[in-house]
């Protein structure tokens, strides 16, 4: 009789297969959800320049900063989705604070802190995933 060559993969093979996918797959979910944590972050971030924009241009118009946080807010829309962040706008003696607090649907983020004030300081801080700095 005739020998016949098999061809396929046994089943160890399979296995050792699976194993490695699943070994890459629990390194690489971590940072992937880190990145996407931290751009979410970024945006905020552009969503409280972009609000400082709009204010300074209502100071040029009218030569005063805006009263309340709805005269501040006129005409910006928020790039992040509802929920992930609050902006708040507060006028002070020297100028204004723009903030952004991270909600409970941004997870170990939630907390998280950004300030903005009318001289362009900016802080960052509360659970904030290792972003440290502004661009």
């Amino acid at each position: 009789m005739p020998q016949r060559n098999s061809q396929g993969f046994t089943l160890i093979e399979l296995m050792i297969v699976v194993v490695i996918i699943a070994v890459l797959a629990a390194i690489a979910m971590p940072l992937y959800s880190d990145y996407v944590l931290r751009s979410k972050i970024r945006t905020a971030q552009s969503d409280l320049m972009a609000l400082a924009s709009t204010v300074e241009n209502f100071r040029q118009r009218t030569l005063g900063y805006p009263g309340s946080d709805a005269a501040a807010k006129k005409g910006w829309n928020a790039a992040t989705k509802a929920g992930q962040f609050s902006y708040t706008y507060t006028a002070t003696s020297a100028g204004y604070e723009l903030k952004a607090v991270a909600g409970d649907a941004l997870g170990k983020a939630s907390g998280c802190t950004l300030k903005l004030d009318q001289g362009n300081g900016r802080t960052v801080s509360g659970n904030c995933a290792g972003v440290s700095d502004w661009p």
